[in-house]
């Protein structure tokens, strides 16, 4: 991945983090995650040590988080 990364969600620890990466790599955003290895380490669920970054290219930002969004709405999945 040559393009820059924008930060467009942190999720609480490895299992939420995975499942939002699976959910915007369905959509062809490719996912990278920074987060803190001590956390990683201890097992982490809660708190800021357990924090995960959800990066994806900048181009992809904007899609991204609209993805995220209707996620966290409950609009995926509901088609009329």
């Amino acid at each position: 991945m040559n393009e820059s990364l924008t930060v467009v969600d942190t999720a609480i620890g490895a299992l939420q983090a995975e499942a939002l990466r699976s959910l915007l790599e369905a959509q062809g955003i490719q996912v990278m995650f920074s987060y803190e290895p001590a956390g990683r380490v201890e097992g982490l669920s809660a708190g800021p040590l357990s924090e995960v970054d959800l990066l994806v290219p900048t181009g992809q930002a904007a899609q991204a988080r609209r993805i995220l969004a209707d996620y966290y709405a409950g609009r995926l999945g509901t088609q009329a």
